[in-house]
């Protein structure tokens, strides 16, 4: 059966089974739209209403953590302003949908181009991202002939929630680490039918995308990466290097050397930080939005790179679904070996990784030399590499436009490799 058939076929067994409970691995595929209760939002109001602020840090504005200033302006944006419903609207545009893999119920968006030969594309998001960060991206992926590009550049997207993250379950098993999220992914590719698709991710879900290159090698023919990683070889580590690169990371590390705080809090504590996230939305929108200040391309005011509403939308899917505990044990689980989680069914896959492509964005956290990055794949797997004039880690929600035509140019060099 094709892809498209089998697509259909799985939207058919929902529509017939979704008033029936989620088994552990029901392969129903059942159509989802966000509804928020009313109640929930009279709650949010109220608790932002009653916000009790600290007194005003010394030194400079961020220096010291979020600038008080700029989260009074952006609380009272929320209270007053911001339209969840409007929002939500927009969000339910994108067809929806849920499954259960492994025991969790996953959450994704599915939009399928027009273009019977597009090329499915997972988009993975990170943390504190959400799958609202690709909503821009969206129809330049699916409809690139309407904005500047070619339609054989055009695919088929698949937009998952991570484990534990916004609408898709919370694991209630230990062990859900990143790498078995990336093979949930890839079990969810098969279920809608795709024998083989490319991947994007950033944060997170760069690591995810890079193991989908390895792990799901036989379907994933390549994946994109706007996180590189790479740490510094234990021999010979400036083979291949410039002083200017080396001038730059350290740069950018002098710049994070006060920011990296959460991630050993939620890589040892995250259920103690998860009470207060799951309380106060003033907390929590100071704990995401001290990210998007630190990791963006901002130039010293966090509008230059993200509207109010942008930042409150992703900072909603967290409160709204109350998922900022769960979420924050990604970093607890991939950094302690727990055994795999017993829902889990057995996975096979490796063998040569699929090809490799990066984008480095000036304001990323981690900008390490390109040598470095090509020393940490297998040899000749990286076959892509851009150096972007702006931006940072949240690349497709602030800065498409670069973004998207690199994705694209790495996947027309993946289709020549195969055509070969």
């Amino acid at each position: 059966m094709n892809p498209r058939a089998l697509v259909l076929a799985g939207l058919l067994v929902a529509a017939a089974s979704a008033p029936c409970a989620a088994q552990t691995n029901d392969p129903a595929i059942r159509p989802f739209k966000i509804a928020v209760p009313d109640a929930t939002l009279a709650d949010l109001k109220d608790r932002l209403a009653k916000t009790r602020w600290p007194a005003p840090a010394p030194g400079e504005p961020w220096e010291y953590g979020v600038d008080l200033g700029y989260l009074k302006a952006l609380v009272e944006h929320w209270r007053t302003a911001y339209d969840w419903r409007k929002h939500e609207r927009a969000l339910n545009q994108l067809p929806q949908f849920t499954t259960t893999i492994d025991g969790v119920e996953i959450h994704f968006a599915h939009v399928r181009s027009k273009h019977t030969n597009a090329l499915p594309l997972i988009l993975v998001h990170g943390w504190p991202g959400s799958f609202v960060e690709f909503t821009k991206v969206v129809g330049p992926f699916t409809e690139p002939e309407k904005h500047g590009g070619k339609v054989e550049d055009a695919f088929h997207l698949v937009i998952p929630s991570l484990v534990g993250f916004g609408f898709s379950g919370k694991p209630t098993e230990r062990g859900w680490s990143s790498q078995r999220m990336a093979e949930v992914f890839a079990k969810l590719m098969a279920r809608l039918g795709y024998a083989r698709y490319g991947a994007q991710g950033g944060d997170w879900g760069g690591g995810i995308v890079r193991w989908l290159a390895g792990g799901d090698n036989a379907h994933c023919i390549g994946a994109h990466n706007n996180f590189p990683g790479g740490s510094q070889p234990a021999e010979e580590p400036m083979r291949g290097v410039t002083q200017a690169e080396m001038d730059r990371m350290q740069a950018r590390r002098k710049e994070l050397a006060d920011h990296y705080g959460y991630s050993s809090i939620q890589g040892s504590r995250p259920q103690t930080i998860g009470y207060g996230l799951n309380d106060s939305p003033a907390g929590l929108a100071a704990w995401i939005v001290d990210k998007f200040w630190a990791w963006s391309d901002h130039r010293g005011s966090l509008d230059n790179s993200f509207t109010k509403d942008e930042l409150l939308t992703n900072i909603m899917i967290y409160w709204v679904t109350q998922t900022a505990p769960t979420s924050a044990r990604i970093y607890y689980e991939s950094s302690h070996n727990h055994p795999r989680p017993a829902s889990m069914t057995p996975f096979t896959g490796g063998g040569k990784s699929s090809p490799m492509g990066y984008a480095l964005f000036p304001k990323e956290i981690n900008i390490p030399p390109r040598a470095w990055v090509e020393r940490s794949v297998i040899p000749n797997i990286l076959i892509h590499w851009t150096e972007m004039p702006r931006g940072g880690h949240f690349a497709a929600m602030e800065t498409p436009d670069l973004l998207v035509p690199d994705v694209i140019k790495f996947f027309r060099l993946v289709r020549s490799r195969e055509a070969r």
